[in-house]
């Protein structure tokens, strides 16, 4: 198995969130996960890349393989410039939504996820990381 190449794809665009599907789903199985754990990162990714393009306009996904002992693993981060995160803690719950989405997006990529990491300033942007593991 290659490993896979570290990238970074802009999201500016509805078609840049198809893009970012698409890369996470590759990157996923190349790294070996099954297609179930494949299905749950793309999704994760997907509502992650949705909300930097309905909340800040754009921003990036960055996307590498992780290897440590014993496990291999996917890490997404997702970076924006936009208004922040007023109340990470709220954001977090399932149901709460600044917009008129379902409040689902945050919740279920922590829930599809192993790690979730949210990094937020006010007027300076959020940067969100995600990681799932795979043990070898």
């Amino acid at each position: 198995m290659n490993p896979v190449l570290p990238g970074e794809i802009a999201i500016k665009s509805e078609s840049d969130i198809v893009a970012a599907r698409r890369t996470v789903r590759d990157a996923a199985m190349q790294v070996g996960f099954g297609m179930t754990d494949v299905t749950r990162i793309v999704t994760a990714a997907s509502e992650l890349a949705r909300n930097v393009f309905k909340y800040a306009g754009e921003g990036a996904m960055t996307w590498r393989q992780l290897e440590e002992p014993g496990r291999m693993g996917i890490e997404l981060r997702f970076i924006d410039h936009g208004p922040g995160i007023a109340d990470v803690q709220l954001a977090l719950q399932e149901g709460y939504s600044t917009g008129a989405g379902l409040g689902l997006g945050l919740p279920g990529a922590k829930r599809l996820m192993d790690e979730l990491d949210i990094q937020t300033a006010s007027g300076q942007g959020t940067t969100i990381t995600l990681k799932k593991w795979r043990m070898i």
